[in-house]
């Protein structure tokens, strides 16, 4: 799981300028914009090679880097 943040996390620096916790709220907070949302969404499907559905597009699964880092482990069937 710690691959999966590192790998979150290094994205998000790229274009969010502040320093971001684990549980920091980056969609909801106003830190990033849906337009964003929509790159994450595409760089987490092609980073950890998963195909995100409808089903899936949940803020609460998106909202922070623990929060993606538990929603890319439970979709690649990785133990928490």
């Amino acid at each position: 799981m710690d691959a999966i943040k590192q790998s979150l996390s290094a994205y998000l620096k790229k274009f969010i300028q502040k320093e971001i916790a684990a549980d920091d709220e980056i969609i909801t907070s106003g830190l990033v914009n849906s337009l964003f949302a929509m790159q994450l969404i595409l760089f987490i499907e092609k980073e950890f090679s998963l195909k995100i559905g409808n089903e899936d597009l949940d803020i609460k699964n998106f909202n922070s880097l623990n929060a993606i880092s538990r929603f890319v482990g439970n979709k690649k069937g990785l133990t928490i």
